[in-house]
């Protein structure tokens, strides 16, 4: 499978992640009864954020995948773990389909691995999904993530997970 990875534009992207964020399946993303206006505002202020940035991810030039990176010292898990040097916190959401495609998800998370550990610098990625969200925990353990705690977030109850270069390498060629 082809994907490639641009820049988020929100003004442009608005409308076409609001079906995606809006939709039964991505309950997990927090903004089912989001209207134009408050997807274009919340990807307006990713896109001002230095610490903080969100990427469309495209299958064979068609939107596939949203792709947030985020610098956890300043956002998101402030407080709620000890960040290191080169970690990078990330989400990611599927956009939906009536006709969906065996392994796509996994194919597209390890898209999403691979882009960010193309920059040297990240040397580990950390997610913080919600603890009900048992797909995507599979999915993360599929890549090399390793659950380490609880964490209780303003908006959730999460499971702090790692994935260090080396066990994304090798989980990717098992």
């Amino acid at each position: 499978m082809t994907f490639t990875i641009r820049p988020l534009d929100p003004p442009n992207d608005a409308e076409l992640l609001l079906g995606w964020v809006t939709h039964p399946k991505a309950a997990f993303w927090m903004m089912q009864d989001a209207r134009l206006q408050d997807v274009e505002r919340a990807y307006m202020e990713i896109a001002a954020d230095e610490h903080h940035h969100a990427f469309l991810g495209l299958h064979d030039g068609e939107p596939a995948f949203l792709m947030e990176t985020y610098d956890p010292a300043h956002r998101e898990l402030v407080g709620l773990y000890e960040p290191r040097p080169g970690d990078v916190g990330m989400h990611f959401l599927v956009a939906p389909t009536d006709s969906p495609v065996h392994g796509f998800t996994r194919a597209v998370i390890t898209a999403v691995m691979t882009h960010l550990f193309e920059d040297p610098a990240t040397r580990r990625v950390v997610v913080e999904p919600d603890v009900r969200n048992t797909a995507v925990h599979r999915l993360n353990e599929a890549v090399g993530f390793v659950a380490e705690r609880e964490i209780r977030k303003p908006e959730k109850r999460a499971l702090l997970s790692f994935c260090t270069r080396e066990r994304f390498t090798a989980a990717v060629a098992a």
